[in-house]
């Protein structure tokens, strides 16, 4: 792997607002969805409360589907016998319609005294053939009379045990179920990917961290091997239809479907040396350059670096270190993982890449004013000839802090959105409307194919 570092300047210096952003809150209007939160020259921010969840405490999976029209992941973790309900956005009245309570759809009740369907987790996966969303369930919810749920404590206990990872696929055309089985026994799905081509879906499994290849047509599963304990947050699939995503260290892990097995890359992925030896530097978030011939990733906690993967040169790709992602800070002093953060890479109309970092206050490194608020999230912009970025918008909410975003997509008519995990609940997605001349018709295409 020949890795190539090129740290560009606009990441080494100090984060300083290019465009300035007016926070400007306005009030719930009667039956809408929307709140518009700021605006800031071309470019508008509009907020959408899961209202109709108001348990919600997380949307890990946001995605565009088939249809070109945006889904979202209602996640309830936090609260005994919480469930997950399928949200999509109405862009015709610019609200959230409430498309299905997912427990009831695969017959696990919330009140069945087993951990619930409580979350969709980086597992949408749209195929464009048919039409239909596959989407995966992931664990962590509580049965309806405990405080907590532990895999491993009840996984002997069939009263308490997960059932297991619901695998669903609805036709978005008919806006209809059509089927769904228990893809992962006892276990939940951590992301999931659509070869189409070939009619397979890839996930990885926890808690035992498994790679799983799943074949639509025979409904048959097949377990490749386990990668570890610390599980990557995505997959993402290069031209050769070999899937990769990475191992506890933070190295290359590929699967190749001609010989059929995992191998690991000798090389470890950007971090911060100073006080990281590569462990937990997996990958949070990855998509695909428009060309499809390399791949824009970026790691999970702690300080997430940014890179781009060219996965078909050489024996392991070409990896270029393209920097931290968030700001600068002092390494010496402990800090909260869930603040520093990176998510929601997309790419728009305009041919540029797309994501949400988090800024904090800090006296050194972000001396902001007191008219921002302690956390934030930004929306930068990144040209992928010059690698040059740009602050373009804030993500705010009008009653907490947005700097933590899951994932992100881009609808059909070129229109951002980014979900929001955090407080106070419940949480939502936002959706960030670009100028005119950045966006057109069928921008989605071609689509993301891994949740």
């Amino acid at each position: 792997m020949n890795e190539n570092h090129t740290h560009n300047a606009i990441n080494r210096r100090q984060f300083v607002s290019r465009i300035g952003v007016g926070a400007a809150a306005l009030g719930f209007a009667a039956h809408a969805s929307a709140v518009e939160t700021s605006k800031n020259g071309d470019y508008q921010c509009h907020w959408y409360p899961f209202t109709e969840h108001p348990d919600s405490d997380s949307c890990w999976s946001l995605s565009v589907g088939p249809d070109g029209r945006i889904y979202a992941a209602a996640c309830c973790e936090g609260h005994p016998g919480g469930i997950v309900k399928v949200v999509r956005y109405n862009e015709n009245e610019d609200k959230l319609d409430y498309l299905f309570n997912l427990d009831e759809m695969v017959d696990d009740p919330h009140d069945s005294g087993r951990g619930t369907q409580c979350k969709i987790h980086y597992s949408f996966a749209p195929s464009m053939q048919d039409g239909v969303m596959y989407m995966a369930t992931h664990l962590s919810g509580p049965p309806h009379d405990l405080k907590a749920y532990s895999p491993w404590f009840f996984w002997h206990a069939p009263e308490r045990c997960f059932r297991g990872s619901a695998l669903l696929a609805y036709d978005t055309k008919r806006d209809e179920v059509l089927w769904w089985e228990t893809m992962l026994p006892k276990e939940g799905c951590r992301c999931l990917l659509h070869d189409e081509e070939r009619g397979l879906l890839y996930s990885l499994t926890y808690p035992r961290d498994r790679f799983v290849i799943f074949d639509i047509k025979k409904r048959e599963r097949r377990e490749i091997g386990r990668i570890g304990s610390v599980n990557a947050q995505c997959l993402f699939m290069d031209k050769k239809h070999r899937i990769w995503t990475t191992s506890d260290y933070g190295r290359l892990i590929r699967y190749d479907p001609e010989k059929d097995r995992l191998e690991t890359s000798p090389y470890t992925l950007p971090h911060n040396s100073n006080f990281q030896t590569g462990w937990h530097s997996v990958f949070y978030d990855a998509v695909a350059s428009p060309d499809g011939e390399c791949i824009y990733a970026v790691t999970w906690i702690a300080q997430p670096y940014l890179m781009r993967i060219w996965p078909n040169e050489g024996e392991w790709g070409r990896v270029e270190d393209l920097g931290p992602a968030t700001q600068e800070r002092d390494s010496t002093l402990p800090m909260d993982t869930f603040t520093d953060h990176c998510g929601g890479l997309t790419f728009a109309g305009d041919g540029q890449l797309y994501y949400v970092a988090a800024r904090w206050r800090d006296p050194i490194y972000n001396p902001s004013p007191e008219s921002h608020k302690e956390r934030e999230g930004v929306v930068w912009r990144l040209n992928p000839v010059t690698l040059e970025r740009e602050e373009v918008a804030l993500l705010e909410r009008p009653d907490g802090f947005a700097q933590y975003v899951s994932r992100g997509a881009v609808d059909h008519h070129g229109d951002l959105f980014f979900g929001h995990v955090g407080h106070p609940h419940p949480v939502g997605i936002f959706k960030v409307t670009l100028p005119k001349n950045r966006k057109h018709e069928n921008a989605h295409l071609p689509i993301r194919m891994w949740g």
